[in-house]
Formats: C-alpha cells, sequence, structure tokens
C-alpha cells in the first residue's frame, strides 16, 4: 500500500490493485498468466504465419481471421505483461498517461473486434445465400475495405472515451479495483459528474456494439433459413459447419461484453467484472485459434505444408 500515499498526495497516477493482493498467489498466477500469453501469442501467431505463407488462405474468410488474431496478440500484450510485472516486482504504480493509453488501447480493440465478427458474419452471409455473386460481393478490394474500416473507425471513436476520461478530476486512494485500467472502475475514483462518460458508452454501444449485434442477428436469420432449404442432411451439416466456429466465438464474446458495459455505473461489482473481464480477455483470444482453424481442412492443410 505504500503507493496509495503517494496518488494521494500527487494525484500523479493510479495504484493497481491487480488480481490478488495475497502474497503467496503471486507467484502461481503469474505462472499461469505466462502461460496463457504464451498460448495466446503462440496460438494467434501461428494463424497469422499460415495464413500469410499460403495462397490458398488468401481468401475474405481466413483475411478476416488474420485481423481478428491480430487484436487478439494486441488485447493480450496491452494487458498481460503488466499484469504478470506487477506480480514479480509488486510495483503496482501506474502513470496517468500509461494507464489512459492501456484503457484507449483495450476500447479500440474491443470495437475492432465487434466490427471484425460482423464482417465475417457477412462473408458467411453471402457464400451461403448468394454464392454465384460471392467472388462480386466479397473481392479482396472489398475484404480490404471492410478490414481497415474495422480498425481505423474503432481507435477514431475510440479518442471520445479517452478525451472524456481524461477530463475527470480524480479523488481518494486513486487505487484502481481491477488488473488493469479499464472505464468502470476508473469511473469509481472520479469526483466529477459522470453522466456524459454514460451517453458516451451507451452512444458508442449503440453505433458499434448493438449496430454490429443485430447485423449478426439478421445474418444468422438468413442463413439458417437457407440452410434449412437444403434438401440433404449432408449438405445442410456442411453449411452450418462453416458458421458454427464463428456463431461460437460471437455468443461468448457478446455476452461477456453486454455484462460488462451495457449497464449504468452504478452496479459496477468489482469481483464479477474481473471474472467476466478475464473471460473476455483470456477465454477467446485462447479460443478463437482452436475453434476457428484447428478444426477447419483447409487451415490444417496449410499447417501440414508450413
Amino acid at each position: 500500500m505504500k503507493y496509495e500515499s503517494y496518488f494521494n498526495a500527487s494525484g500523479a497516477g493510479f495504484y493497481i490493485q491487480g488480481l490478488s493482493e495475497d502474497s503467496e498467489l503471486r507467484f502461481p498466477v503469474f505462472v499461469i498468466c505466462l502461460c496463457v500469453y504464451f498460448s495466446i501469442l503462440s496460438g494467434n501467431l501461428m494463424i497469422v504465419i499460415i495464413i500469410l505463407a499460403n495462397a490458398r488462405l488468401h481468401i475474405p474468410m481466413y483475411i478476416f481471421l488474420m485481423n481478428l488474431s491480430a487484436v487478439d496478440i494486441i488485447y493480450a500484450s496491452n494487458i498481460l505483461p503488466n499484469l504478470m510485472s506487477i506480480m514479480v516486482t509488486k510495483n503496482n504504480a501506474v502513470t496517468f498517461t500509461g494507464c489512459m493509453t492501456q484503457m484507449y488501447i483495450y476500447i479500440g480493440l474491443t470495437c475492432s473486434e465487434v466490427l471484425l465478427l460482423e464482417a465475417m458474419a457477412y462473408d458467411r452471409y453471402v457464400a451461403i445465400c448468394h454464392p454465384l455473386r460471392y467472388l462480386l460481393l466479397m473481392s479482396m478490394r472489398h475484404c480490404a475495405g471492410f478490414a481497415t474500416a474495422s480498425w481505423t473507425f474503432s481507435f477514431l471513436i475510440s479518442i471520445g472515451h479517452l478525451v472524456l476520461i481524461c477530463k475527470q478530476s480524480f479523488c481518494g486512494s486513486h487505487r484502481i479495483n481491477h488488473f488493469y485500467c479499464d472505464i468502470a472502475p476508473l469511473l469509481k475514483l472520479t469526483c466529477s459528474n459522470t453522466f456524459d462518460v454514460e451517453v458516451m458508452n451507451y452512444i458508442e454501444g449503440v453505433l458499434v456494439t448493438f449496430h454490429a449485434f443485430v447485423c449478426i442477428i439478421v445474418s444468422y436469420l438468413f442463413i439458417i433459413s437457407a440452410i434449412l432449404k437444403i434438401k440433404s442432411s449432408e449438405g445442410r451439416r456442411k453449411a452450418f459447419s462453416t458458421c458454427s466456429s464463428h456463431l461460437t466465438c460471437v455468443i461468448i464474446f457478446y455476452g461477456t461484453l453486454f455484462i460488462l458495459y451495457m449497464r449504468p455505473s452504478s452496479s459496477y461489482s468489482p469481483e464479477r467484472d474481473k471474472f467476466f473481464a478475464l473471460l473476455s480477455g483470456v477465454l477467446i483470444p485462447i479460443l478463437n485459434p482452436v475453434i476457428y482453424s484447428l478444426k477447419n481442412q483447409e487451415f490444417k492443410i496449410g499447417f501440414k505444408n508450413l
């Protein structure tokens, strides 16, 4: 707790509580975080390398998957190394600039993943519902446009959150009851009116998260309708197998996202939010390589060729 008096006096930064303050748990949790981080890096880097090295995989479905893997790599690198550093050095201090940077990158990457999942749903919709027009509607030019727009729009709209949070006045212990800098625990430390930040949360939620969610649901309604019209059971099975991986990730991702952010800050629960933040930040990046790639025959061939 030696940092709290410093932060109270200077207001120069924050004190991140981390996952646990029990000194006996620091080493086991560090080892777990290290293994998880290595798994995320190795799995997602393997996806990127295989797709780049195999010309057969240079199609929209795998280009979006490669971008999703890049998001997961940066996502994990934005949080886990700092968390492991806290466990090893026992230095929980973070500067105001460092905290704001981590929060901005986190929000931007979350929005990017939302939009990439939407683009992947549209890709599956075109492939199943309009197979004869697939090459026209999902050309590499369109694919590059979707991917670029996902990254650009996400980090532009996240600037609004950054500006509003930076304008807040923070008081008290400056002790963030979380394992990284996020909006909800930061708002618990502010002395200012948080109405504008909460309005921004809902605006961004509607423009990005809810909009993408509706588009994904509509896409899958058309996809399911098209699959049910296929006469052979084998054809229906193959058609659905191309969407099952994406649908699984959408359910997990949106489930945790709605629980974490689509609610007023007054209902914030530190322990619950830590659990779902871990679920979102660790489980999804680990599962993505497994459910998207290892169960995919074309990707297995690309892996063997590499």
